[in-house]
């Protein structure tokens, strides 16, 4: 009876400890715009095109956000391989190939069409997602960062897109589209892929999180505030609406939701000059970080559409323990 009852308490230990997150009592608060570059498996079919008017016959059996995993049992990641795999395979004006859909793997037979001098497939695919966003945090001592506050979905197929492969890097932000009700705007940005701030290890619905590999100043953190410490009134956000200058505006912060799992902070821009250039909140402002009396209290994640003033934002201590899983 004792020895069952030790291996009982062993256990308990260990479950107990699998839930302490190791992230830092002080945290380098982000606000830089960064560049987002994410390569999931195989190559994602993202819709279907008519070819002499008509789809290909042999499209039904493939649906939008399947992904493509090979041709003919030859591996393809990129849209050259998967044309060179084609090229190289088809049997009788058709190649059979690997889907991934959801968890499963399928085999397709899909027919090629002769058009232009060229074989067609009648499908618009994408190897990679490029895109903008907010750098939320760094950690200063593991180096782990979080951004956007959010999941990455494809445009076309709504999927919450898988990373293989990923980074952030510099971008400068060269305009805004400003918000109006019903349409939210988004900042303009130029890459510069060659300039990797960190990779990208996970996309989850409360954020990317990788290791950033850019020098650090541990001297800019900042204590963390839990969502019981957040209180309704002034806040701040840090984000950059020209080039690379982050500048800090002014928020209220209205309501508070513990229970939610990304919408936690409820705020509306109070900022005069932050309305003016942008009318409210615009896409590639996720992931802006939330400061409250000194301290990282969030990020913010989402716009409220019919009034782009007012917005929502998720608690930066979800994001600490999901960037330290």
């Amino acid at each position: 009876m004792k020895q069952l009852k030790l291996i009982i308490y062993f256990l308990m230990c260990i479950l107990s400890i699998s839930d302490v997150y190791a992230y830092s009592d002080y945290i380098i608060p982000g606000g830089e715009n960064i560049g987002i570059n994410i390569k999931s498996e195989g190559i994602l079919v993202v819709g279907f095109y008519k070819i002499n008017g008509n789809l290909n016959k042999g499209t039904p059996n493939i649906k939008v956000g399947d992904r493509v995993l090979e041709v003919e049992n030859t591996i393809v990641n990129t849209n050259e391989e998967l044309v060179e795999a084609i090229k190289d395979n088809m049997h009788e004006n058709k190649v059979n190939i690997l889907v991934k859909r959801n968890d499963n793997k399928i085999n397709i037979s899909l027919p090629l069409i002769y058009d232009e001098d060229t074989y067609k497939t009648g499908l618009y695919i994408k190897d990679e997602i490029t895109g903008i966003g907010t750098l939320s945090y760094i950690d200063p001592i593991s180096h782990i960062y979080g951004a956007l506050g959010h999941e990455i979905v494809e445009t076309n197929s709504k999927e919450t897109i898988e990373v293989k492969t990923g980074n952030i890097f510099r971008s400068y932000v060269t305009g805004i589209d400003r918000s109006v009700r019903g349409t939210p705007g988004g900042k303009n940005a130029r890459f510069y892929k060659d300039d990797i701030f960190g990779d990208i290890n996970k996309n989850t619905i409360n954020g990317i999180y990788g290791k950033y590999t850019k020098d650090i100043d541990s001297s800019l953190a900042i204590p963390i505030g839990s969502i019981n410490e957040i209180k309704t009134g002034k806040a701040f956000i840090y984000t950059v609406l020209n080039g690379e200058e982050k500048k800090e505006y002014e928020i209220n912060i209205t309501k508070l939701d513990k229970n939610n799992n990304t919408k936690n902070i409820y705020f509306d821009i109070t900022d005069v000059n932050l309305l003016e250039k942008t009318g409210g909140i615009v896409q590639g402002m996720s992931g802006s970080p939330i400061i409250q009396d000194g301290k990282l209290v969030g990020a913010v994640t989402h716009v409220v559409v019919s009034n782009p003033s007012s917005g929502y934002g998720i608690s930066i201590i979800s994001m600490l323990e999901e960037g330290e899983k």
